[in-house]
């Protein structure tokens, strides 16, 4: 089979997926968009196996030029997606948040997204962003190699929280841990900025029952199921089933995310990994669309 006619066939399924629940379409609050240069250095991480992820094969999906990708999503029905990009030095986010401004110009159905570091200036462009329009902040703690409740991020979290911006933020040990990750650096910011709009991502994996408890403390805390629940994960870092009943009972929390185009299996899959917990139709609009449209006002 081509890959054209692949293509064509997997948003035919998508767009039966959410046709079914009576959606206009789905929110994915996790995709990848960041300056070219920036994402081929990512995908050839991704493509010698590096530590970050754990050492595992991870073939690149969706390996295409930033319009094609952003064709196929808009095939796939997504409504409204996200610019996911992340700094790894001083001096880096500033610049990335003046790409992803230029991209939300240019792309429409992006939600216009920013990114920060603990750095002198933090506070200063992370006002900046916000007044300019961004909607929703990347923070990757893994990547960053930064203990989020650093005191030189303490008055950017307090512009967020202040602004109600909501902050996806990789915080989970997984695919391989960091220096900083797990949940308990994140309570301390919390702790600080209990009206913090958090977006635990990948559903804070592997400390699954951990997230879920600052999830259940915090009412601003959402976890996104980025990766969560998929073939590919369950391998290594199954959730643990015990914990699906409070998983369920924050279902007015929980929001799709899928990591496009950085997945090593098809975009189907994420849903269908969702569709085949049994929580049914009401949740899986819900979290497919509903919950994002609601925080977002889309």
């Amino acid at each position: 089979m081509s890959e054209q006619r692949r293509a064509s066939e997997e948003a035919r399924e998508i767009r039966r997926f959410w046709g079914r629940l009576g959606l206009p379409g789905l929110i994915d609050v996790h995709t990848h968009f960041m300056p070219e240069r920036v994402l081929h250095k990512v995908w050839d991480y991704f493509d010698t196996n590096g530590p970050l992820i754990g050492g595992m094969q991870w073939p690149i999906t969706y390996r295409k030029e930033e319009v094609e990708r952003a064709a196929l999503l808009r095939d796939f029905g997504v409504r409204a997606f996200t610019s996911m990009l992340y700094p790894h030095k001083p001096g880096m986010a500033r610049w990335l948040n003046g790409w992803a401004a230029d991209f939300a110009r240019r792309t429409p159905d992006c939600l216009h997204t920013a990114t920060l570091y603990p750095e002198p200036d933090v506070e200063s462009y992370v006002r900046e962003a916000v007044e300019a329009g961004a909607r929703v902040f990347k923070a990757h703690v893994q990547v960053g190699a930064y203990d989020p409740a650093d005191e030189r991020l303490d008055p950017a979290w307090g512009v967020l929280a202040e602004a109600g911006t909501p902050v996806v933020i990789h915080c989970g040990s997984g695919p391989a841990p960091g220096k900083h990750t797990g949940p308990e650096p994140v309570a301390r910011v919390l702790a600080r900025h209990p009206k913090l709009r958090l977006i635990v991502a990948h559903m804070g994996m592997p400390e699954y029952d951990e997230f879920l408890g600052l999830a259940e403390r915090y009412h601003q805390v959402r976890l996104d199921t980025t990766m969560a629940f998929t073939d590919f994960t369950e391998d290594f870092m199954p959730y643990p089933r015990r914990a699906l009943p409070r998983f369920a009972a924050l279902g007015d929390r929980i929001l799709f995310g899928s990591d496009f185009p950085n997945i090593p299996y098809p975009y189907l899959h994420q849903l269908q990994a969702l569709e085949r917990l049994g929580l049914g139709d009401e949740w899986l609009r819900a979290v497919c669309h509903d919950n994002a449209a609601g925080l977002f006002t889309l």
